[in-house]
């Protein structure tokens, strides 16, 4: 069963990127579309059985909390617009993996705050940002298209990094379904409020447009991201971080498989390159925070469970 869960969750994020490809390339839905939609409906099932077993518990919302969530919410509404605009850009692999450095973007923000990680940290980040040179170089020889979809996707990342860290500040005391709830629902209204301003229809898609919307949601969001929020039940987060890393390749396998991409070698060493220096990343963190070396904060030790 944990298996089954495992290979659920790898495939269900890691289709994240080609499906939004796919539906952007084939239909009228926008980048912003996806994520206002992705948001909103993740933010209305959180919030369900919220409302049934605690409905008080939004009522008691402090301002701190608010604050660190609203913080969490321009991030992730930043973030989708990055990303998912790269995908239309850039190659489906190379915007996965480069997004993927959201660890690597967390390890690089607790050094400015003074936490002191050991060199296998430090190590990892630095063979993980080669593949992003690695990535970006051979981009750019390509188009300055691509080039542009990789700092988007360089860009994404970094944004994931803030949303985990100020998820982390807010999540030390609420609860998962009233912050996802609080969070989503937030990111919906911000992402609604910067079609608004650059003119971009919410509705109004053709069947096909809905369909992949809704496969984004189910498969990404509801299916990938719960199946590993349940395997932390189960076994450490080193390890479901650890097997999360899996989507770099299953992104572009998948978008080898079903959107016919062909990347130079080059290409396919710098995602190799990131894999490897995220997992030392991983690795070092879980040591620096079993030694005791680091004065990491709380939900700071491990990344996230990912955007995508």
């Amino acid at each position: 069963m944990t298996f089954l869960l495992a290979t659920l969750g790898v495939l269900g994020v890691a289709s994240s990127g080609p499906l939004m490809a796919a539906t952007m390339g084939a239909t009228s839905v926008s980048a912003l579309a996806i994520a206002f939609w992705r948001n909103a409906i993740g933010a209305a099932v959180m919030a369900t059985p919220t409302l049934v077993r605690t409905p008080r518990q939004f009522g008691r919302i402090t301002g701190r909390e608010f604050r660190w969530s609203l913080v969490a919410a321009a991030a992730l509404a930043l973030h989708f617009a990055c990303f998912i605009t790269s995908l239309q850009l850039t190659s489906v692999a190379a915007a996965t993996a480069l997004v993927c450095l959201q660890s690597a973007w967390i390890a690089v923000f607790q050094l400015f705050r003074g936490t002191r990680h050991r060199w296998q940290v430090l190590a990892g980040l630095g063979v993980a940002f080669g593949g992003v040179v690695a990535i970006t170089g051979f981009d750019m020889g390509s188009s300055p298209g691509a080039l542009l979809g990789d700092v988007l996707a360089v860009a994404g990342g970094a944004l994931a990094g803030v949303y985990t860290l100020a998820g982390g500040q807010a999540r030390q005391s609420m609860t998962t379904g009233t912050y996802t709830t609080l969070c989503y629902g937030m990111c919906a209204a911000l992402v609604a409020g910067m079609m608004l301003i650059s003119g971009q229809p919410l509705a109004g898609f053709e069947a096909t447009g809905w369909l992949g919307i809704v496969a984004i949601t189910v498969c990404a969001q509801l299916v990938g991201h719960t199946a590993f929020n349940h395997l932390l039940a189960t076994m450490s987060p080193l390890l479901v971080s650890m097997i999360i890393l899996l989507e770099i390749p299953g992104a572009a396998l998948l978008a080898a498989v079903f959107l016919s991409e062909q990347l130079p070698a080059g290409t396919y060493a710098g995602l190799a390159l990131i894999m490897v220096g995220l997992a030392i990343v991983v690795l070092g963190q879980k040591s620096s925070r079993n030694t005791g070396k680091t004065d990491q904060e709380p939900g700071q030790a491990l990344p996230g469970l990912g955007t995508d």
